[in-house]
Order: C-alpha cells, then structure tokens, then sequence
C-alpha cells in the first residue's frame, strides 16, 4: 500500500463544467493543488478566464469557456479540450441550473431548462468524452464525477420541483453509468452537496448563520470539505467507489 500516492492526482488531467464559480471552484482549486492538469468550463467566458487566471498562480488550469446545454456546445468543448489534451483522467459534471416558482405557477421554461442541464448536459458530456476516457484508463482508472445534491437524496420544502427531480435522477443515473463504463476502467460516482456558499445556494452564501444552525455539524461547508471528497473519488483512493454518490453536507441531508 502506498499511502504517498493515494490521494495523489500528479500529472493527471481534469475537466469541470460550472468551474468558474461556487463548488465547481472549490474542487478545481483542489485539483490545482494535487498536481492535476485542470481545465474549467463556464458559459460567461470573462468569469471563466478570470477564476482560470487565479488558480494559474497555484497550478496549470486553462480556460475553456462555452455552453454545455446544447449538444453543439459539448462537442464544441470537446473539440477545445483536444486541442491540449489527448485524454482525459477526470471529468467533474458540476455545471448546473435551478428555478423556483410556485407549484401552481410552474413554467415548463423552468422544468426544461433545469432537467435538461442538470440530468442530461452529464450524460451528453460524457458520452462524447468516453474516448479520451478510455485513453487515459491505462495504469489508473479514469473518473466521472456528477455533481448532485442533498436535494436529490432527501425532500425540501422549497418550491423547485424540477430541480430536486433532476439530482434524483442524477443520481440514479450515475449507478446506471457506472455498470456500463466500469469494464471500460472508467468509474462513475457522484457527490451530493448541502450547504455551501455559492450563487445557487444563495441562502447559503448570505445567510450563513441561519443555515449553519440547521446544520448537524453548526457550519456550512468549506472549500476544504468538497475539495476532499472530489479528489478523494478522483484519486486512487476512490476506486472501489463504482455507482455510489457521496454526501457532503454536515448532516443536513437526515436533518430535514
């Protein structure tokens, strides 16, 4: 057993959508500072040049700015991705979208655009990246990692139906993935997050208080906490981990 390289990610690449900001920073910076070869996407180029600037003073990250809601814009960012790499160790699904509006008043615009981002813009993405996937899967095994939510795995009492449907769906979609891709050397998890601060989980972010008191553990988490449990799925440390999603959310989720 060597403990030295079991959280290891030297020399590895990384691609996550969504990581310019909010979880999808918090786990790039993370991958930064295990040694991978991080690449971020985001639909705002500026944010995404920005945030990829920064973590360029800790590691290698590069900025590869586009739209993962089309099919057109995953084989864009695949295209873009192939133009620094050969293959891929890790893919991160993080991009994501909410909505929430009253049941009654409930548009399909808000039902659409959130399952279509959420549930599919995953299984699209990595569909088109299998092969680079593949490629890495030589020595190690390669890695996708869906980004769910506590939200997914127990009921709130917010009105945003399509998004808590979309992370149950996420997740069982991962066990899915998982059978298919796992004889391939390619391990498909997930994590399931609760509160951390971020422009989704605005509450969250500016009311950290209030949910820290109804936190278990009495805080909301840190950068340090998803960064852990994403290289620790990332890593050789995470192998044996095939179809399962991983809460991180400080007991919130049993809470409710």
């Amino acid at each position: 057993m060597n403990i030295d390289h079991l959280f290891s990610l030297q020399g590895r690449s990384a691609l996550i959508t969504g990581g310019s900001r909010g979880i999808g920073r918090m786990i790039a910076e993370g991958y930064v500072r295990a040694g991978a070869r991080v690449y971020i996407s985001a639909r705002k180029a500026e944010a995404c040049d920005a945030t990829a600037a920064e973590l360029s003073a800790l590691g290698h990250c590069v900025s590869l700015p586009g739209d993962v809601s089309t099919l057109a814009g995953i084989q864009q960012l695949v295209a873009d991705l192939q133009q620094h790499e050969q293959s891929l160790d890790i893919l991160v699904n993080n991009a994501g979208a909410a909505w929430g509006a009253p049941y009654d008043q409930f548009p399909e615009s808000g039902w659409d655009k959130v399952a279509d981002l959420n549930m599919k813009t995953p299984f699209f993405l990595t569909q088109a990246l299998t092969p680079m996937l593949e490629a890495a899967a030589t020595d190690h095994l390669a890695k996708v990692i869906h980004v769910a939510s506590i939200d997914g795995v127990s009921v709130n009492r917010w009105d945003t139906y399509s998004y808590s449907a979309s992370k149950a769906g996420l997740i069982h979609l991962t066990k899915r993935m998982a059978l298919e891709l796992a004889p391939r050397r390619i391990v498909v998890s997930a994590i399931a997050p609760g509160p951390f601060p971020s422009e989704m989980n605005k509450n969250a972010r500016d009311h950290a208080e209030e949910a820290a008191a109804r936190t278990p553990i009495g805080r909301i988490g840190k950068p340090e906490d998803m960064a852990g449990a994403a290289i620790y799925l990332a890593s050789n440390a995470g192998d044996y981990v095939v179809g399962g999603t991983l809460v991180v959310d400080g007991g919130c989720a049993w809470a409710r």
